[in-house]
């Protein structure tokens, strides 16, 4: 029974000597601290609030944010202009808006392989019937394609060329020729297929197409709805890239939407449309390919010219991926600047937790990336965010997690650089850990009453 008293004494005097046995148990308080600490409970509300607060995450380097595409010159047929921003998590409105130069409506001019049609009066002294001996009724039209050396052939009158010309004078020209043979002068001339000038859809639309161009200008959204209208699931995030002349231009497709300018750009022959809904030029780089070969470059010139497009964008995606390696190594060494948040108290290990570039992090994120809370020695009840304002004032964000739903605050409270996340222990814990620093003491105290 004395030994009992003794081990108690001993065990009382062992916990609460100013000896340094003593266990000190860090904790969330307004008292010996140069700060005016202020503690709020995290509701929704005040996350709100405290979410309001300024603050723009650390970006990464263009680099990681550029296609092999982006600043492509090459000779032959033209350059090919910025490719757009792709950002890490892409949103509406980040790609570059690049029109191309505006063109002046002009007067159509015949082409080869424009069919046109010649009318007559049914008057028995039409030069087809004269040739032919067909009846009037099947005389009255008759239509002509523009051959290759640009001209139409006419019975009795012979080839006549129409190449480039406006209708009016490809008119005049033949009431010429017809009056020279000494024919019926009183016709009319239509075109009735227009194939000379067109312009190919392609990419993200219902059916690719070759688009030809009338009388009237082609203006863009004419086109995409000829060709069955886009088709993309997602259009925040798609463009239409145009190539002319050896340029490549690009246009949003939220700008395409939203802007009525954007949707009646005019056409022009030999125009290249593409709909794209990824940041990758490479499918589009196929297609400009086929349009390359298609706009009659000599042979030796395309080759050349694609030749240094590949050429180019492999320099650019070594280059590219130099620089990311570069960066990455420097963020390894530490060489970079960053923001943190910090881990203390019963977490599964205090660190020093880097915030993510080009987004926000939340304190679940930090929390559970870390390792989560250890059930066993942290208190859920006692969690808190430690973060300084303006001179001397600190706010300590407190989240009772011992009903789990709280949790859900913690997925939605943004961190800010140079936070500290702390969890207190559980009373247990603080308890238990005295009591081991202090068994060796208690045993010495022990071991003397008992020798005595």
């Amino acid at each position: 029974m004395n030994l009992l008293r003794s081990t108690a004494i001993a065990l009382t005097l062992a916990l609460t000597s100013g000896c340094g046995v003593t266990y000190t148990s860090p904790r969330v308080s307004a008292e010996d601290t140069a700060y005016d600490v202020n503690v709020v409970s995290l509701t929704p509300d005040v996350v709100s609030r405290a979410n309001s607060s300024r603050y723009v995450p650390k970006r990464l380097p263009r680099a990681f944010s550029q296609t092999a595409g982006q600043g492509g010159r090459f000779q032959g047929i033209g350059s090919i202009p910025d490719a757009p921003e792709v950002p890490t998590r892409p949103a509406p409105g980040s790609l570059t808006l690049n029109l191309p130069p505006e063109v002046e409506p002009e007067t159509y001019t015949i082409g080869v392989g424009d069919v046109v049609l010649f009318a007559t009066r049914a008057s028995g002294s039409l030069p087809i019937e004269a040739a032919t001996g067909l009846a009037t009724a099947q005389s009255q039209r008759q239509t002509f394609t523009v051959r290759d050396d640009g001209a139409i052939a006419i019975p009795e009158v012979g080839a006549v060329p129409v190449e480039g010309l406006t209708l009016e004078v490809a008119e005049e020209r033949l009431f010429q020729r017809l009056v020279q043979n000494q024919l019926d002068p009183e016709f009319s001339l239509e075109i009735a297929e227009f194939n000379s000038k067109r312009v190919s859809i392609g990419g993200a639309v219902k059916s690719s197409a070759l688009v030809p161009i009338s009388l009237n200008p082609l203006r863009l959204d004419e086109a995409i709805t000829t060709a069955g209208g886009i088709t993309l699931e997602s259009q925040d995030f798609g463009s239409i890239r145009i190539y002319r002349d050896g340029n490549l231009y690009q246009i949003p497709l939220e700008a395409y939407f939203t802007r009525p300018n954007v949707r009646k750009i005019m056409l022009i022959d030999g125009d290249s449309v593409y709909v794209d809904g990824t940041y990758d030029l490479t499918k589009a780089q196929e297609y400009y390919r086929q349009q390359i070969e298609a706009i009659g470059l000599r042979q030796s010139a395309r080759n050349a010219a694609l030749a240094e497009l590949g050429t180019e964008i492999n320099l650019r995606r070594t280059e590219l991926a130099e620089q990311r390696t570069n960066f990455e190594a420097k963020l390894e060494a530490g060489a970079i600047e960053r923001d943190y948040v910090y881990l203390a108290g019963e977490v599964s290990q205090q660190a020093r937790v880097p915030l993510p570039f080009e987004t926000k992090a939340s304190l679940a994120d930090v929390m559970f990336e870390g390792g989560g809370l250890p059930t066993s020695t942290g208190d859920p009840a006692q969690i808190y965010v430690l973060r300084q304002g303006n001179g001397k004032t600190l706010t300590a964000y407190h989240l009772d997690a011992r009903n789990v739903v709280n949790l859900t605050v913690a997925t939605k409270f943004e961190m800010r650089p140079d936070d500290i996340v702390f969890v207190q222990e559980q009373p247990i814990t603080v308890w238990g850990r005295a009591l081991a620093q202090a068994f060796p003491a208690l045993i010495n105290v022990t071991a003397a009453s008992v020798s005595q």
